[in-house]
């Protein structure tokens, strides 16, 4: 299903008929297992040919492959978690679903970005000079948190929420600084102007978003994504706050294991914010 959950992060590439094709199977596994081309054609209002192209724009021969091979993924994601429990009580239902919806964006996210693009992240993160932390939407909590555990580190980091601000303090970014950015979307003109201007100073760009986009990938050094769908919109925040997160979380404690030295560093530094040592 990696395929999928790919396309689903470049949503922004994508054709509307593709978006309707590829967002119908991810939330529906299950219905694309017992239907067949035509059927699910008809589901969507599209035509059977656009379904078989989709199936070959993932890299399989046909809709019987992909067919396969998300009757094959749905078997084994059963193997792996065994029978689940559904509570009763609606409020248990909601909160168990909701925990459920978290460990799959976290598992999905792992899925989409390779080992070495993330040891990548991690290197430039840890090697900044200047740490510029900006984000929006429901990553930009997220983002602000990252800025706090950075400084934590003794190093100087600047935080953002607005593209405007962070373009003023990128007039003083040099070679040896890096830009994290946290964004919900790839094609969010004032953001991509950020990165352009990051790059004429000569620094770095981590970038972690839930689309992708070309643009967006050409900007970056590392473009991270983050997986998180669910089918109400107030419920896809949640996940996708918590997955990104749960993302920027990991890279901090990558830095810390690069670094020795840090883990000391951050505990001391904490220690003297809260009025100690």
């Amino acid at each position: 299903m990696r395929e999928l959950l790919a396309l689903r992060a470049e949503h922004g590439e994508l054709s509307a008929i593709e978006r309707r094709i590829a967002d119908f199977i991810v939330e529906n596994p299950l219905c694309v297992r017992d239907r067949s081309s035509q059927q699910l054609a008809n589901t969507l209002s599209v035509s059977q040919s656009s379904v078989v192209k989709f199936a070959k724009r993932l890299g399989f021969r046909g809709y019987p492959d992909m067919k396969l091979s998300i009757t094959e993924a749905l078997a084994r994601e059963a193997a792996c978690n065994g029978p689940m429990v559904v509570s009763d009580d609606p409020d248990t239902a909601r909160a168990e679903a909701l925990s459920r919806g978290k460990a799959a964006a976290d598992d999905e996210t792992r899925a989409l970005n390779a080992p070495e693009l993330l040891a990548d992240a991690v290197r430039r993160l840890a090697a900044a000079e200047t740490l510029f932390v900006a984000g929006d939407g429901g990553g930009g909590f997220a983002a602000q948190a990252f800025a706090v555990h950075a400084s934590a580190l003794g190093r100087r980091c600047m935080a953002y929420a607005q593209p405007a601000p962070l373009r003023t303090g990128l007039l003083a970014a040099g070679s040896r600084d890096v830009l994290l950015l946290v964004c919900d979307r790839g094609d969010d003109p004032a953001w991509l102007q950020a990165c352009r201007e990051m790059r004429a100073a000569g620094g770095g760009i981590v970038v972690v978003t839930r689309q992708r986009s070309d643009a967006l990938i050409a900007a970056a050094d590392a473009c991270l994504v983050v997986s998180a769908q669910a089918t109400a919109p107030h419920v896809a925040e949640l996940i996708y706050e918590s997955a990104v997160r749960q993302l920027l979380d990991d890279l901090f404690l990558r830095i810390l294991a690069a670094r020795p030295e840090a883990a000391a560093a951050v505990a001391a530094n904490r220690r003297r914010l809260a009025g100690g040592e």
